[in-house]
Protein backbone atom coordinates (compact mmCIF):
# COMPACT_ATOMS: atom_id res chain seq x y z
CA UNK A 1 0.00 0.00 0.00
CA UNK A 2 1.45 3.52 -0.81
CA UNK A 3 0.25 4.37 2.58
CA UNK A 4 -0.98 3.21 5.47
CA UNK A 5 -5.26 2.42 5.59
CA UNK A 6 -7.04 3.52 9.22
CA UNK A 7 -10.64 2.95 9.42
CA UNK A 8 -12.04 4.86 12.70
CA UNK A 9 -13.90 2.24 14.16
CA UNK A 10 -16.99 3.09 17.25
CA UNK A 11 -16.11 0.29 19.57
CA UNK A 12 -12.11 0.31 18.98
CA UNK A 13 -10.97 3.67 17.61
CA UNK A 14 -8.48 3.37 14.69
CA UNK A 15 -7.87 0.20 13.39
CA UNK A 16 -5.13 -0.62 10.86
CA UNK A 17 -5.73 -2.29 7.95
CA UNK A 18 -2.21 -4.30 8.16
CA UNK A 19 -1.82 -5.31 4.48
CA UNK A 20 -1.89 -4.71 0.52
CA UNK A 21 -3.79 -8.13 0.33
CA UNK A 22 -6.11 -7.42 2.81
CA UNK A 23 -7.13 -4.16 2.17
CA UNK A 24 -7.95 -5.47 -1.90
CA UNK A 25 -10.30 -8.49 0.20
CA UNK A 26 -11.85 -5.29 2.20
CA UNK A 27 -12.50 -3.22 -1.03
CA UNK A 28 -14.14 -6.18 -3.19
CA UNK A 29 -17.79 -6.47 -3.92
CA UNK A 30 -18.33 -9.59 -2.50
CA UNK A 31 -17.06 -8.03 1.08
CA UNK A 32 -18.90 -4.43 0.69
CA UNK A 33 -21.92 -6.10 0.40
CA UNK A 34 -21.66 -7.04 3.90
CA UNK A 35 -22.31 -3.21 4.78
CA UNK A 36 -26.03 -3.81 3.39
CA UNK A 37 -26.75 -6.76 5.73
CA UNK A 38 -27.78 -5.82 9.06
CA UNK A 39 -25.56 -7.64 12.03
CA UNK A 40 -28.84 -8.24 14.26
CA UNK A 41 -31.08 -8.73 11.66
CA UNK A 42 -34.66 -6.95 12.62
CA UNK A 43 -33.15 -6.46 16.57
CA UNK A 44 -33.42 -2.72 16.09
CA UNK A 45 -37.35 -3.55 16.45
CA UNK A 46 -36.69 -3.47 19.84
CA UNK A 47 -33.22 -1.85 20.13
CA UNK A 48 -33.22 1.07 17.69
CA UNK A 49 -29.51 1.54 18.06
CA UNK A 50 -28.69 -2.04 16.52
CA UNK A 51 -28.09 -0.92 13.06
CA UNK A 52 -24.18 -1.97 12.68
CA UNK A 53 -23.37 -4.47 9.80
CA UNK A 54 -21.66 -7.29 9.17
CA UNK A 55 -19.12 -5.28 7.58
CA UNK A 56 -18.29 -3.52 10.84
CA UNK A 57 -18.07 -6.85 12.45
CA UNK A 58 -16.15 -8.61 10.07
CA UNK A 59 -13.67 -5.54 10.29
CA UNK A 60 -13.69 -5.61 14.02
CA UNK A 61 -12.88 -9.35 14.25
CA UNK A 62 -10.00 -8.66 12.04
CA UNK A 63 -8.96 -5.58 14.80
CA UNK A 64 -9.45 -8.24 17.74
CA UNK A 65 -7.43 -10.90 15.95
CA UNK A 66 -4.40 -8.94 15.10
CA UNK A 67 -4.02 -8.04 18.94
CA UNK A 68 -4.85 -11.67 19.66
CA UNK A 69 -1.97 -12.84 17.62
CA UNK A 70 0.91 -9.85 18.97
CA UNK A 71 0.02 -11.04 22.35
CA UNK A 72 0.79 -14.64 21.42
CA UNK A 73 3.97 -13.41 20.10
CA UNK A 74 4.59 -11.51 23.12
CA UNK A 75 4.27 -14.78 24.91
CA UNK A 76 6.80 -16.98 22.81
CA UNK A 77 4.75 -18.55 20.30
CA UNK A 78 6.60 -18.42 16.89
CA UNK A 79 3.53 -17.13 14.32
CA UNK A 80 4.83 -16.48 10.34
CA UNK A 81 4.25 -13.46 9.11
CA UNK A 82 2.20 -15.53 6.62
CA UNK A 83 0.75 -17.45 9.18
CA UNK A 84 -0.68 -14.03 10.40
CA UNK A 85 -2.33 -12.56 7.74
CA UNK A 86 -4.20 -15.75 6.66
CA UNK A 87 -5.62 -16.08 10.49
CA UNK A 88 -6.26 -12.35 9.54
CA UNK A 89 -8.24 -12.97 6.12
CA UNK A 90 -9.90 -16.24 7.81
CA UNK A 91 -11.33 -14.32 10.73
CA UNK A 92 -12.40 -11.03 8.42
CA UNK A 93 -13.97 -13.44 5.90
CA UNK A 94 -15.77 -15.49 8.29
CA UNK A 95 -19.18 -14.06 7.67
CA UNK A 96 -18.90 -13.85 4.09
CA UNK A 97 -21.37 -16.46 3.38
CA UNK A 98 -24.50 -14.52 5.31
CA UNK A 99 -27.21 -13.48 3.30
CA UNK A 100 -30.15 -10.95 3.82
CA UNK A 101 -31.32 -10.49 7.33
CA UNK A 102 -28.24 -12.58 8.76
CA UNK A 103 -29.60 -16.01 10.63
CA UNK A 104 -33.33 -14.85 10.01
CA UNK A 105 -33.81 -16.23 6.41
CA UNK A 106 -31.04 -18.51 7.02
CA UNK A 107 -33.92 -21.76 6.49
CA UNK A 108 -36.74 -19.86 4.38
CA UNK A 109 -35.11 -17.97 1.83
CA UNK A 110 -32.21 -20.59 1.15
CA UNK A 111 -33.36 -24.32 2.95
CA UNK A 112 -30.87 -26.49 4.36
CA UNK A 113 -27.78 -24.09 3.23
CA UNK A 114 -25.90 -22.84 5.94
CA UNK A 115 -23.95 -19.12 5.64
CA UNK A 116 -20.96 -21.36 7.26
CA UNK A 117 -20.75 -23.61 3.99
CA UNK A 118 -21.41 -20.85 1.62
CA UNK A 119 -18.53 -18.42 3.54
CA UNK A 120 -16.36 -21.55 2.65
CA UNK A 121 -17.21 -21.46 -1.33
CA UNK A 122 -16.67 -17.45 -1.47
CA UNK A 123 -13.61 -18.15 0.10
CA UNK A 124 -12.23 -20.62 -2.47
CA UNK A 125 -14.07 -18.40 -4.93
CA UNK A 126 -11.73 -15.39 -3.78
CA UNK A 127 -8.59 -17.99 -3.85
CA UNK A 128 -9.40 -18.32 -7.10
CA UNK A 129 -9.67 -14.72 -8.18
CA UNK A 130 -6.60 -13.65 -6.25
CA UNK A 131 -4.09 -16.62 -7.31
CA UNK A 132 -4.30 -18.83 -4.60
CA UNK A 133 -3.00 -16.46 -1.81
CA UNK A 134 -5.85 -17.69 0.79
CA UNK A 135 -4.42 -21.51 0.36
CA UNK A 136 -3.33 -21.08 3.85
CA UNK A 137 -6.71 -19.14 4.65
CA UNK A 138 -8.71 -21.81 3.57
CA UNK A 139 -6.70 -24.36 5.61
CA UNK A 140 -6.90 -22.60 8.76
CA UNK A 141 -11.03 -22.49 7.84
CA UNK A 142 -11.07 -25.51 7.51
CA UNK A 143 -9.00 -27.08 10.41
CA UNK A 144 -7.09 -29.01 8.19
CA UNK A 145 -4.15 -26.46 9.27
CA UNK A 146 -1.55 -28.28 11.13
CA UNK A 147 -1.14 -25.77 13.98
CA UNK A 148 -4.81 -26.49 15.43
CA UNK A 149 -4.71 -23.08 17.79
CA UNK A 150 -5.35 -21.18 14.47
CA UNK A 151 -8.57 -22.27 13.50
CA UNK A 152 -10.02 -22.35 17.57
CA UNK A 153 -9.06 -18.57 17.42
CA UNK A 154 -11.87 -18.31 14.43
CA UNK A 155 -13.92 -20.82 15.59
CA UNK A 156 -14.68 -22.32 18.43
CA UNK A 157 -16.42 -21.53 22.13
CA UNK A 158 -13.83 -18.65 22.78
CA UNK A 159 -13.17 -17.61 19.67
CA UNK A 160 -12.56 -13.99 18.24
CA UNK A 161 -15.82 -13.77 16.24
CA UNK A 162 -17.98 -13.89 19.97
CA UNK A 163 -15.69 -11.56 21.54
CA UNK A 164 -15.99 -9.25 18.81
CA UNK A 165 -20.10 -9.48 18.15
CA UNK A 166 -20.67 -9.71 22.22
CA UNK A 167 -18.89 -6.55 22.72
CA UNK A 168 -20.41 -4.64 19.72
CA UNK A 169 -23.70 -5.88 20.19
CA UNK A 170 -23.65 -4.67 23.59
CA UNK A 171 -22.53 -1.08 22.72
CA UNK A 172 -25.21 -0.90 19.62
CA UNK A 173 -27.70 -1.82 21.74
CA UNK A 174 -26.83 -0.42 24.68
CA UNK A 175 -27.77 -3.71 26.89
CA UNK A 176 -24.55 -3.02 29.47
CA UNK A 177 -25.20 -6.37 31.35
CA UNK A 178 -23.48 -8.00 28.00
CA UNK A 179 -20.00 -6.27 28.48
CA UNK A 180 -17.26 -8.79 28.14
CA UNK A 181 -13.69 -7.33 29.18
CA UNK A 182 -12.06 -8.55 25.54
CA UNK A 183 -8.79 -6.61 26.02
CA UNK A 184 -8.22 -8.91 29.40
CA UNK A 185 -9.74 -12.09 27.51
CA UNK A 186 -7.29 -11.66 25.16
CA UNK A 187 -3.93 -10.81 27.58
CA UNK A 188 -4.93 -14.20 29.40
CA UNK A 189 -4.85 -16.11 26.09
CA UNK A 190 -1.75 -17.87 25.37
CA UNK A 191 -0.83 -21.62 23.25
CA UNK A 192 -0.32 -24.62 25.27
CA UNK A 193 0.01 -28.23 22.95
CA UNK A 194 -1.02 -26.16 20.04
CA UNK A 195 -4.52 -25.45 22.06
CA UNK A 196 -6.00 -21.71 23.11
CA UNK A 197 -5.91 -21.48 27.01
CA UNK A 198 -6.70 -19.18 29.09
CA UNK A 199 -3.76 -18.48 31.88
CA UNK A 200 -5.78 -19.10 35.48
CA UNK A 201 -5.53 -15.58 36.42
CA UNK A 202 -8.12 -15.04 33.86
CA UNK A 203 -10.32 -17.76 34.78
CA UNK A 204 -13.29 -15.48 35.96
CA UNK A 205 -12.82 -12.82 32.75
CA UNK A 206 -13.78 -16.22 31.02
CA UNK A 207 -16.83 -16.40 33.84
CA UNK A 208 -18.22 -13.26 32.84
CA UNK A 209 -17.88 -13.84 29.33
CA UNK A 210 -20.07 -17.29 29.49
CA UNK A 211 -22.82 -15.30 31.78
CA UNK A 212 -22.78 -12.11 29.40
CA UNK A 213 -23.04 -14.12 26.44
CA UNK A 214 -26.46 -16.10 27.93
CA UNK A 215 -27.78 -12.92 29.34
CA UNK A 216 -26.89 -11.25 25.41
CA UNK A 217 -29.34 -14.37 24.06
CA UNK A 218 -32.29 -13.98 26.06
CA UNK A 219 -32.35 -10.02 26.30
CA UNK A 220 -31.06 -9.48 22.63
CA UNK A 221 -30.78 -12.77 19.99
CA UNK A 222 -34.00 -14.05 21.38
CA UNK A 223 -35.99 -11.22 22.73
CA UNK A 224 -39.41 -12.13 22.12
CA UNK A 225 -40.31 -9.43 20.04
CA UNK A 226 -37.35 -10.20 17.28
CA UNK A 227 -38.54 -13.50 17.45
CA UNK A 228 -41.97 -12.26 16.59
CA UNK A 229 -40.80 -9.97 13.87
CA UNK A 230 -38.22 -12.87 12.16
CA UNK A 231 -41.48 -15.11 12.19
CA UNK A 232 -42.94 -12.83 10.16
CA UNK A 233 -40.80 -12.35 7.85
CA UNK A 234 -40.12 -15.68 7.53
CA UNK A 235 -44.05 -16.33 6.59
CA UNK A 236 -43.65 -13.58 3.62
CA UNK A 237 -40.76 -15.09 2.13
CA UNK A 238 -42.67 -18.56 2.38
CA UNK A 239 -45.78 -16.95 0.79
CA UNK A 240 -44.02 -15.55 -1.75
CA UNK A 241 -42.16 -18.52 -2.74
CA UNK A 242 -45.43 -20.48 -2.77
CA UNK A 243 -47.49 -17.85 -5.03
CA UNK A 244 -43.69 -17.27 -7.41
CA UNK A 245 -43.87 -20.98 -7.48
CA UNK A 246 -47.10 -20.77 -8.90
CA UNK A 247 -46.82 -18.41 -11.20
CA UNK A 248 -47.43 -14.93 -10.00
CA UNK A 249 -45.12 -12.24 -11.14
CA UNK A 250 -43.08 -9.38 -9.37
CA UNK A 251 -41.43 -6.56 -9.53
CA UNK A 252 -38.19 -7.59 -7.87
CA UNK A 253 -34.44 -7.72 -8.28
CA UNK A 254 -33.01 -10.40 -10.50
CA UNK A 255 -31.25 -12.22 -7.97
CA UNK A 256 -34.31 -12.11 -5.30
CA UNK A 257 -36.53 -13.40 -8.07
CA UNK A 258 -34.25 -16.32 -8.45
CA UNK A 259 -34.06 -17.85 -5.04
CA UNK A 260 -38.01 -17.27 -5.17
CA UNK A 261 -38.68 -19.42 -8.16
CA UNK A 262 -35.87 -21.96 -7.09
CA UNK A 263 -34.77 -23.98 -3.94
CA UNK A 264 -31.29 -24.80 -4.63
CA UNK A 265 -28.72 -27.18 -2.68
CA UNK A 266 -25.66 -26.56 -1.45
CA UNK A 267 -24.58 -29.36 -4.09
CA UNK A 268 -26.21 -27.15 -6.80
CA UNK A 269 -24.51 -24.11 -5.10
CA UNK A 270 -20.87 -26.32 -5.46
CA UNK A 271 -21.06 -27.23 -9.01
CA UNK A 272 -22.58 -24.11 -10.20
CA UNK A 273 -20.59 -20.65 -9.90
CA UNK A 274 -23.12 -18.44 -11.35
CA UNK A 275 -25.46 -19.52 -8.10
CA UNK A 276 -22.97 -18.33 -6.32
CA UNK A 277 -22.51 -14.98 -7.52
CA UNK A 278 -26.33 -14.78 -7.66
CA UNK A 279 -26.39 -15.07 -4.16
CA UNK A 280 -23.56 -12.49 -3.61
CA UNK A 281 -25.86 -9.68 -5.37
CA UNK A 282 -28.20 -10.02 -3.13
CA UNK A 283 -28.59 -8.23 0.48
CA UNK A 284 -30.92 -6.58 2.78
CA UNK A 285 -31.87 -4.21 0.57
CA UNK A 286 -34.00 -6.83 -2.19
CA UNK A 287 -36.21 -7.86 0.78
CA UNK A 288 -36.99 -4.17 2.43
CA UNK A 289 -37.65 -3.39 -1.91
CA UNK A 290 -40.06 -5.97 -1.99
CA UNK A 291 -41.88 -5.39 1.18
CA UNK A 292 -42.27 -1.64 0.05
CA UNK A 293 -44.10 -3.17 -3.36
CA UNK A 294 -45.59 -5.65 -1.40
CA UNK A 295 -47.62 -3.58 1.03
CA UNK A 296 -50.41 -2.89 -2.33
CA UNK A 297 -50.16 -6.65 -3.89
CA UNK A 298 -54.03 -8.31 -4.02
CA UNK A 299 -52.45 -11.38 -2.42
CA UNK A 300 -53.97 -10.36 1.19
CA UNK A 301 -51.49 -12.85 3.12
CA UNK A 302 -48.64 -10.88 1.20
CA UNK A 303 -50.46 -7.40 1.78
CA UNK A 304 -51.09 -7.62 5.70
CA UNK A 305 -47.74 -9.02 6.49
CA UNK A 306 -45.60 -6.43 4.76
CA UNK A 307 -47.99 -3.93 5.65
CA UNK A 308 -47.45 -4.86 9.81
CA UNK A 309 -43.48 -5.05 8.70
CA UNK A 310 -43.58 -1.22 7.58
CA UNK A 311 -45.39 -0.37 10.39
CA UNK A 312 -44.27 -2.27 13.08
CA UNK A 313 -47.57 -4.07 13.79
CA UNK A 314 -45.87 -7.16 14.66
CA UNK A 315 -47.30 -10.66 15.81
CA UNK A 316 -48.29 -11.16 19.22
CA UNK A 317 -46.41 -13.76 20.97
CA UNK A 318 -46.05 -15.19 24.42
CA UNK A 319 -43.26 -16.94 25.64
CA UNK A 320 -43.46 -19.28 28.74
CA UNK A 321 -41.28 -21.78 30.45
CA UNK A 322 -43.27 -24.61 29.94
CA UNK A 323 -44.75 -25.84 26.84
CA UNK A 324 -47.73 -25.39 25.02
CA UNK A 325 -50.29 -28.67 25.56
CA UNK A 326 -51.87 -29.76 22.63
CA UNK A 327 -55.13 -28.85 23.59
CA UNK A 328 -54.08 -25.36 23.96
CA UNK A 329 -52.29 -25.14 20.70
CA UNK A 330 -55.83 -26.68 19.24
CA UNK A 331 -57.73 -23.63 20.94
CA UNK A 332 -55.24 -21.25 20.32
CA UNK A 333 -55.73 -21.91 16.34
CA UNK A 334 -59.71 -21.99 16.21
CA UNK A 335 -59.56 -18.48 18.47
CA UNK A 336 -57.07 -17.50 15.20
CA UNK A 337 -59.17 -18.31 12.77
CA UNK A 338 -62.05 -17.10 14.26
CA UNK A 339 -60.44 -13.52 15.31
CA UNK A 340 -58.94 -12.77 11.53
CA UNK A 341 -61.75 -14.41 9.54
CA UNK A 342 -59.61 -16.25 7.80
CA UNK A 343 -59.32 -19.81 5.73
CA UNK A 344 -58.21 -22.19 7.84
CA UNK A 345 -55.22 -23.54 5.17
CA UNK A 346 -54.18 -20.09 5.68
CA UNK A 347 -53.38 -19.97 8.96
CA UNK A 348 -49.81 -20.83 9.18
CA UNK A 349 -48.70 -17.55 7.44
CA UNK A 350 -50.54 -16.19 10.71
CA UNK A 351 -49.73 -18.40 13.57
CA UNK A 352 -46.62 -20.35 14.58
CA UNK A 353 -45.54 -22.20 17.94
CA UNK A 354 -42.02 -23.66 18.91
CA UNK A 355 -39.58 -23.39 21.15
CA UNK A 356 -35.71 -20.98 21.50
CA UNK A 357 -32.77 -22.36 23.23
CA UNK A 358 -29.78 -20.97 24.97
CA UNK A 359 -26.86 -22.26 27.01
CA UNK A 360 -23.78 -20.82 28.05
CA UNK A 361 -21.71 -23.54 28.10
CA UNK A 362 -21.34 -26.24 26.09
CA UNK A 363 -18.55 -29.17 27.67
CA UNK A 364 -17.95 -31.25 24.42
CA UNK A 365 -15.94 -28.26 22.89
CA UNK A 366 -14.20 -26.96 25.93
CA UNK A 367 -12.86 -23.81 27.55
CA UNK A 368 -8.73 -25.13 28.54
CA UNK A 369 -7.41 -23.09 31.72
CA UNK A 370 -3.78 -23.09 32.02
CA UNK A 371 -3.37 -23.24 35.79
CA UNK A 372 -0.29 -22.15 37.67
CA UNK A 373 1.25 -25.73 38.19
CA UNK A 374 0.90 -25.92 33.86
CA UNK A 375 -2.08 -28.43 33.98
CA UNK A 376 -4.55 -27.71 31.03
CA UNK A 377 -8.20 -28.82 32.84
CA UNK A 378 -11.63 -27.84 31.60
CA UNK A 379 -13.14 -24.52 32.52
CA UNK A 380 -15.71 -26.42 33.77
CA UNK A 381 -13.87 -28.19 36.15
CA UNK A 382 -11.53 -25.33 37.65
CA UNK A 383 -12.15 -24.71 41.43
CA UNK A 384 -15.04 -22.50 43.18
CA UNK A 385 -17.28 -22.02 39.31
CA UNK A 386 -20.38 -23.80 40.28
CA UNK A 387 -22.22 -20.67 37.97
CA UNK A 388 -20.82 -23.21 34.89
CA UNK A 389 -21.76 -26.03 35.60
CA UNK A 390 -25.37 -24.57 35.61
CA UNK A 391 -24.59 -22.99 32.35
CA UNK A 392 -24.22 -25.95 30.50
CA UNK A 393 -28.03 -26.88 30.87
CA UNK A 394 -29.33 -25.77 27.31
CA UNK A 395 -32.50 -23.60 28.68
CA UNK A 396 -35.63 -23.79 26.32
CA UNK A 397 -38.73 -21.17 26.08
CA UNK A 398 -41.79 -22.16 24.14
CA UNK A 399 -43.33 -19.23 22.27
CA UNK A 400 -47.18 -18.56 20.29
CA UNK A 401 -46.88 -16.10 17.83
CA UNK A 402 -49.94 -14.91 16.12
CA UNK A 403 -51.20 -12.13 14.11
CA UNK A 404 -53.23 -9.67 15.91
CA UNK A 405 -55.47 -8.27 13.09
CA UNK A 406 -55.62 -7.93 9.39
CA UNK A 407 -56.95 -5.87 6.38
CA UNK A 408 -59.05 -8.02 4.80
CA UNK A 409 -60.21 -5.99 1.87
CA UNK A 410 -59.30 -8.53 -1.04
Amino acid sequence: MKSQKILNDPVYGFITIPSELIFTIIDHPYFQRLRRIKQLGLTDFVYPGALHTRFHHAIGAMHLMSITLDNLRNKGTEITDEEYEAALIAILLHDIGHGPFSHALEYSLLKGVPHEDLSLLIIELLNQEFGGKLNLTLRIFKNQYERKFFHQLVSSQLDIDRLDYLQRDCFFTGVSEGTIGADRIIKMMDVKNDQVVIEEKGIYSIENFLSARRLMYWQVYLHKTTVSAEKMLIKLIQRAKFLRQSGEQFTITEEFDYFLKNDPTLADFRTNPVLLRLFLEMDDLDIWGAVKLWKNHPDYVLRNISQMFLTRNLFKINLTNEPFSAEEIVHLKEKTIAKLQIPEGDLDYFFSHGAVSNYGYLAKDRINILTKKGQVIDVAQAADLPNIKVMSKIVEKHYVCKAKSLNLNY
